[in-house]
């Protein structure tokens, strides 16, 4: 890869992952995965499952396969895949020639199906949703069998055909496995692994009206692609059983799957259904809005994928879920910003300074760092003048204690200058604002000390005003205003813009 990574992060995956190597398990190969479904764009909780899937991969000498899940045509958009691909690159990864779509093995999936009707461990049924789920009974009580349950081989086959053919209407009847209306696990009572939507899919458009379930498709996905750990979060461990009886049952090549908590954040919503409202309901300004938690509002940000990589490493892997403070994560890339970002003066709320004892029409140039943590970027030249424009927040009539900036007979020094000190203040007679501050400098200080030795406790930057450049300067803070967003009302309570 073009980017460098950190060494090797410890964690139970890994452990497992060696486990394997030194027996030989899988040959002695790594193949994961990373599978999202293309119904919206990447967020930050993305961001550890790339890490580790593509992190996995690349410290034990394997592959990571990109394959997209759109087994929902009502849902999914080519621009999803093209933004999330993109991504994917920014956060430093690479698939190589490994991009998949679930939609790639509709035939061979359709063909799986036909094989479990064969050996009487799928049927056609024709149970509404709601009779589904009525069905299906609860954590305390067993379900019932379908009515439809025990139809016979030959006719589940005809039925199952005449689904794909597009006789039958959308979600009037379904493909599910038969397993254990009794199970306590409810994924194993007898899952839906077909149903009817009669929706154009971005890449198949009108061949299937037929579409599989993600339980379904997953797992033998895996393993038409080779797939030998199969890394998921803790919301899929109760599907794991489901997972192994689809393939047990096909008899076919069987990956190993294993789940990981999943990643929270305060202040964060980690819900793409949740995102898609906020950007539907015109609360934001799309996907990429620098306040958003995509992964895509995060470059527009100002974040870089470097501390994104340190922060999910930092965090670590684990089996029980947590939350995250957000403040980790700004300050791995207010860290990683310091290290690398020249420096600029700006003054959002300025207040004018002119200095009394500097020459009338003189401009002389300072020399700056352009960053105090990198000798190697180097200086610049800044232009000073008689006209100052400083921040209105960096002077006070009447300071408080422990305030250590401009006041009236206050010295202070300029960022990369003189020092200077107030004599006067000018206010706006009608509404008795301070307008302008009368200062003088002390010409002995350019270097930024003082030959006497006096000291100054306070540094405030400052711009020319005739040399002064107009800018847009886009502030932005986090979009909620409570640690957990989808708390205790379960609405959204965002920060008003």
């Amino acid at each position: 890869m073009d980017t460098p990574h950190a060494a090797p992060a410890q964690d139970f995956i890994r452990e497992m992952v060696a486990e394997d190597m030194k027996k030989n398990r899988f040959g002695g190969r790594v193949m994961t995965r990373f599978p999202p479904e293309p119904n919206g764009y990447l967020h930050i909780g993305h961001a550890k499952a790339i890490c580790l899937n593509f992190g996995v991969a690349e410290e034990f000498g394997g592959v990571c396969n990109l394959r997209f899940d759109d087994t929902n045509p009502a849902k999914e958009e080519a621009e999803y895949v093209e933004g999330m691909k993109k991504d994917i690159r920014w956060m430093g990864f690479d698939w190589g020639d490994r991009e998949y779509y679930a939609s790639d093995y509709f035939d061979p999936l359709y063909e799986f199906a036909v094989q479990l009707i064969r050996k009487g461990k799928a049927y056609v049924c024709d149970l509404s949703p709601d009779e589904t789920r009525e069905y299906r009974g609860t954590l305390t009580e067993p379900g019932r069998d379908s009515p439809y349950r025990g139809r016979s081989v030959e006719e589940n086959l005809d039925l199952f055909a005449r689904m794909r053919a597009g006789e039958f209407e959308e979600g009037s009847r379904t493909l599910r496995a038969r397993i254990d209306m009794a199970s306590p696990n409810l994924n194993l009572r007898d899952p839906i692994m077909y149903r009817i939507l009669k929706a154009t899919h971005y890449r198949t458009g009108d061949k299937w009206c037929i579409y599989p379930m993600y339980d379904w498709a997953h797992g033998q996905s895996d393993s038409l692609e080779g797939v030998t750990h199969s890394l998921c979060d803790t919301g899929y461990e109760d599907h794991r059983p489901l997972y192994d009886w689809f393939l047990d049952q096909l008899e076919i090549y069987h990956p190993q799957q294993i789940e990981f908590a999943r990643f929270n954040l305060t202040f964060t919503v980690l819900s793409k259904r949740y995102l898609l409202q906020l950007v539907r309901d015109g609360a934001v300004t799309g996907w990429d809005d620098p306040r958003m938690p995509t992964l895509c509002g995060l470059r527009r940000r100002g974040y870089t994928p470097e501390p994104i990589r340190d922060f999910m490493r930092d965090v670590g892997v684990a089996k029980r879920e947590n939350l995250i403070d957000i403040v980790r994560l700004e300050t791995s890339v207010r860290d990683d910003l310091n290290k690398r970002v020249p420096r600029v003066m700006a003054v959002l709320h300025p207040l004018r300074v002119v200095l009394e004892n500097y020459p009338e029409g003189q401009v002389e140039e300072l020399d700056a760092v352009n960053n105090p943590e990198d000798p190697g970027a180097g200086t610049r030249k800044v232009p000073f003048s008689k006209v100052l424009y400083i921040e209105q927040d960096d002077f006070r009539e009447d300071p408080p204690k422990k305030y250590f900036r401009l006041a009236p007979g206050r010295e202070v020094r300029l960022r990369w200058g003189y020092f200077i000190r107030c004599v006067g203040v000018m206010k706006d007679e009608k509404t008795g604002e301070v307008v302008e501050l009368r200062c003088t400098y002390d010409p002995a200080t350019r270097s930024g000390a003082s030959p006497d030795g006096r000291k100054v406790q306070g540094t405030i930057h400052w711009v020319s005003a005739a040399q002064a450049v107009e800018a847009e300067a886009r502030l932005y803070d986090r979009l909620f205003l409570v640690e957990d967003p989808l708390g205790a009302g379960g609405g959204l309570i965002i920060r008003p813009t």
